[in-house]
C-alpha cells in the first residue's frame, strides 16, 4: 500500500474517531457533522492530491545529487552543524534511531489531522485563515520540490551519511533507485514547515497554560529529519520562511473575505433602524391639521358673529 494511501486511512480513522471523543454539546450535530465531513474530505484530498502530483511530477531527476552536495557543503561553509555528526550520534543509539524513523513515518499526518479536528471544533473562527496558510505551505513546498529537485543526504555518497533507515529495515521510500524521482524532493521539508505551523497556532489560539509545550514538535521533528538523514538543516530554513509568506498572505485573505462578508450583511443591518426615523416625521402631522382647522374656524366664527 503506497504511503499517501496509508496516510488517507490512517487521517480518516482519527478524525472519526475524534469526532466521537471531543465535546460537542454546543454544535448541532448533523450541522458539524456536515461541514466536519466536508473539511476533512478537503484536506485530506488535498494531501493525496499533493502526494500523486509529487510523485508524477517530480521527473527532473538530473542533477538532484548535485544540487544536495551543493547544500551541505554550503550548510558547512556558514558553520552549521554537521547533520553528519548529528546522524552518527544516533548509529551508535539503535534503539533511539528506530523511535526517530517511526516517529518520521507515523507522526508527521496525524498530528496536523488532530490539530485541524481540535481548530475546527473548538476555535472555528481561525479555521479558514489556518487551512488557506497551509494549503499555501504545502502549494508552494510542492513548486519548489517540482522545479528543483534535490537529493537528501542519505543519497550523498563519500560524505559519510548512510541510509540507515533501509539498514533498520524501516524505510518508507525502499532501497537506492526504487522510486527515487519522489525521493529527490529534500527541499524544502514539509515535515518542519508542518510542525512549525501546528506549534504557532497552537501557541497563538489556545489559552491554555500548557499550549507552551508544543514548542517540543517542531524541535523534535526538526531532530528526526536530519538525524535520519532525509533532510538538511537547509530545508527546515527554506519551509520556515515559506510558512510565515503564506501566513502573511493568509491573514490578508482572511480579512478581505471578513470585508465581503460585511458587505454583504450590511444592507439587512442599515435597513432596520431606518423605519422608525421615517414614522417620525408623519407623527406630528395630525396636529399640525387640527391647528390649521382650528384656526381656519376662528374667522368663521367671526365673520358669524359680524354678520
Amino acid at each position: 500500500m503506497a504511503q499517501w494511501e496509508q496516510a488517507a486511512i490512517v487521517s480518516g480513522g482519527l478524525l472519526a474517531l475524534s469526532l466521537v471523543v471531543l465535546p460537542l454539546r454546543r454544535y448541532r450535530f448533523p450541522e458539524l457533522l456536515g461541514a466536519f465531513a466536508g473539511q476533512a474530505a478537503l484536506i485530506v484530498g488535498l494531501f493525496t492530491l499533493w502526494q500523486i502530483v509529487r510523485i508524477l511530477a517530480i521527473k527532473k531527476v538530473a542533477g538532484g545529487i548535485d544540487n544536495g552536495l551543493w547544500i551541505y557543503h554550503h550548510e558547512l561553509d556558514l558553520h552549521l552543524p554537521n547533520e553528519v555528526t548529528v546522524e552518527n550520534w544516533f548509529l551508535h543509539h539503535p534503539w533511539l534511531l528506530r523511535r526517530a524513523n517511526t516517529f518520521y513515518a507515523y507522526v508527521h499526518f496525524p498530528a496536523m489531522s488532530f490539530f485541524l479536528v481540535w481548530l475546527f471544533l473548538r476555535h472555528r473562527r481561525d479555521y479558514p485563515r489556518v487551512r488557506d496558510t497551509i494549503v499555501l505551505l504545502t502549494g508552494s513546498c510542492l513548486l519548489i520540490q517540482m522545479l528543483l529537485p534535490v537529493a537528501p543526504p542519505r543519497m550523498l555518497g563519500g560524505t559519510g551519511f548512510s541510509d540507515e533507515a533501509v539498514v533498520l529495515g524501516q524505510s518508507v521510500y525502499g532501497t537506492f533507485g526504487q522510486g527515487i524521482a519522489a525521493q529527490l524532493s529534500a527541499m524544502p521539508s514539509v515535515h518542519v514547515g508542518w510542525s512549525t505551523l501546528i506549534a504557532y497556532e497552537v501557541i497563538r489560539i489556545s489559552p491554555s497554560r500548557w499550549r507552551w509545550w508544543i514548542i517540543a514538535h517542531p524541535v523534535v521533528t526538526t531532530l528526526v529529519v536530519v538525524a535520519t538523514a532525509n533532510h538538511y538543516w537547509a530545508d527546515g530554513i527554506v519551509a520556515v520562511a515559506l510558512l510565515a509568506l503564506a501566513d502573511l498572505i493568509a491573514w490578508r485573505v482572511d480579512r478581505w473575505r471578513g470585508r465581503l462578508r460585511d458587505r454583504r450583511e450590511q444592507p439587512t443591518g442599515v435597513s432596520a433602524p431606518s423605519r422608525p426615523a421615517a414614522r417620525e416625521p408623519a407623527a406630528p402631522a395630525p396636529a399640525a391639521q387640527g391647528a390649521a382647522g382650528h384656526e381656519a374656524i376662528v374667522p368663521d366664527m367671526a365673520q358669524g358673529e359680524a354678520l
